[in-house]
């Protein structure tokens, strides 16, 4: 029989060793899925008070759900408890206006009466990543379950148990059978479940992973979101805060140790405030304590596995070997465990790795530039657009470039966070479609259109 093993990043002992299920097993689970649909999409208030349950039951398990997400994947036990708080969140905030968002709306028209209403569309496959395990999965999962669809979840191998804790957490929440479930196994079981008899598909993950997904889905007719990679430019004006950038700078990029797909990745800095900006970058990112994840006093844990901690050294080693200035870090941390410093560098080049590719781990480029012109166009000249910061105090000039910062997300004076308020989303090669919002509760339904007519009126007929 197939299995993998989960590994601890810390400590590079391994965990659990799970099955890799194979097509059948994902048949019969999205079968469940399937027969479960009908009854739960009939009462809302049911799947509302569902929903609140399972907001409590993360709030009293807080702890212990973050416990294993930081075992698993690495991330600081604090930053665990804080995903954990958020993902309780988006719950609250989808049972609190999913009616809202999904009330009928009635239209003028030649007919008697013409509205839209809004339907789930059936059983929801998911792939999700291991970067943010249950933030990722509860993003998509609040609005869609909400809307009455149901899910079958396929979580990344790295976080198999955060995937099988939250099909528990639902299970102890009072959700029926099939409504929320978990498949586990490798790229082949993503594959049965795209295949299978889902209604439509969404994958948050890698470029690379996410043209497959896209590609697959939609020669079957399925609707995918793809929420993939980034490169985030952080913008430093010449009238910013510095204190405040340089804050900025190391929460956006060294939090989950740089493995954050808004994660800021290029830094494109004033040449009028670059010295004061990076002495100020560089101090603050030198007092972060690099460390044993379980501690509440580490602010990075090591990066997820072996291949991303060599990956990671082998960008440095590649922009070293063409010119880049180290100003902080710049090696692996002499120790078990998958641990690389915090590292900041400059005199960034356009043919070095570090430039071209995502950085998923805690390495910040700094480019010096001469103006906002050539900030902006540096920033853009990339295949993605997820999200950029920008970090001014005018605020009306502020509006100006954000709108012509090609990407999702913009924010001024902060880094690039995801809330349940707003939409999440990229274009170009970081994917497409939106999550979060009523926006991304509208990407899971049938949007149908209904007329009545008196009688038949004669239209030229065009389609």
């Amino acid at each position: 029989m197939n299995q993998f093993t989960t590994i601890n990043p810390a400590t590079e002992e391994s965990i659990s060793n799970y099955p890799m299920m194979g097509k059948d097993e994902v048949v019969k689970i999205v079968n469940n899925a399937k027969n479960v649909f009908p009854d739960w999409k009939k009462n809302y208030e049911n799947r509302r008070e569902k929903v609140y349950n399972l907001v409590q039951y993360l709030r009293k398990n807080t702890t212990k759900l973050a416990t294993i997400a930081t075992k698993e994947m690495g991330k600081p036990l604090k930053e665990s408890i804080s995903e954990v708080e958020k993902c309780a969140w988006v719950l609250e905030f989808y049972a609190d206006h999913g009616a809202n968002f999904l009330s009928e709306e009635v239209l003028n028209t030649d007919a008697r009466k013409s509205f839209i209403t809004f339907e789930p569309l059936g059983v929801i496959g998911s792939i999700m990543p291991w970067n943010f395990p249950y933030w990722q999965a509860l993003r998509f999962t609040a609005p869609c379950l909400m809307a009455g669809n149901t899910i079958v979840m396929k979580p990344s191998r790295v976080t198999t148990q955060c995937g099988l804790e939250l099909e528990k957490a639902c299970k102890e929440s009072g959700f029926p059978d099939g409504v929320f479930q978990s498949v586990v196994g490798s790229v082949d079981t993503a594959n049965h479940l795209i295949d299978s008899d889902v209604s439509a598909v969404t994958f948050t993950g890698s470029t690379k992973a996410g043209s497959s997904v896209g590609k697959r889905s939609s020669s079957l007719l399925k609707k995918c979101i793809l929420e993939l990679g980034g490169s985030d430019p952080f913008i430093v004006l010449e009238d910013a805060d510095i204190e405040k950038a340089a804050n900025g700078a190391v929460k956006g990029r060294f939090i989950n140790c740089g493995q954050s797909c808004i994660a800021s990745k290029r830094f494109f800095v004033s040449k009028t405030i670059a010295d004061k900006f990076i002495e100020s970058f560089v101090k603050k990112a030198s007092l972060l304590k690099v460390g044993d994840p379980i501690s509440m006093e580490t602010d990075m844990g090591p990066l997820v596995n072996k291949s991303a901690l060599e990956n990671i050294s082998s960008i440095v080693e590649d922009a070293k070997s063409k010119g880049a200035e180290i100003l902080l870090g710049g090696s692996k941390l002499d120790q078990k465990g998958y641990y690389y410093q915090p590292t900041i560098l400059t005199n960034v080049k356009a043919d070095m790795r570090i430039v071209t590719e995502e950085t998923f781990g805690p390495v910040a480029p700094i480019t010096i530039v001469d103006d906002e012109n050539e900030a902006i166009r540096l920033a853009n000249d990339i295949e993605f657009g997820l999200g950029a910061s920008i970090w001014t105090q005018d605020l009306i000039n502020a509006e100006k470039l954000s709108r012509k910062i090609e990407s999702g997300i913009v924010s001024i004076n902060n880094v690039v966070i995801s809330d349940p308020r707003i939409p999440f989303g990229g274009i170009k090669q970081s994917g497409f479609g939106r999550e979060l919002s009523r926006y991304g509760m509208l990407e899971f339904v049938n949007i149908k259109s209904v007329r009545f007519y008196d009688q038949l009126i004669h239209h030229h007929h065009v389609e």
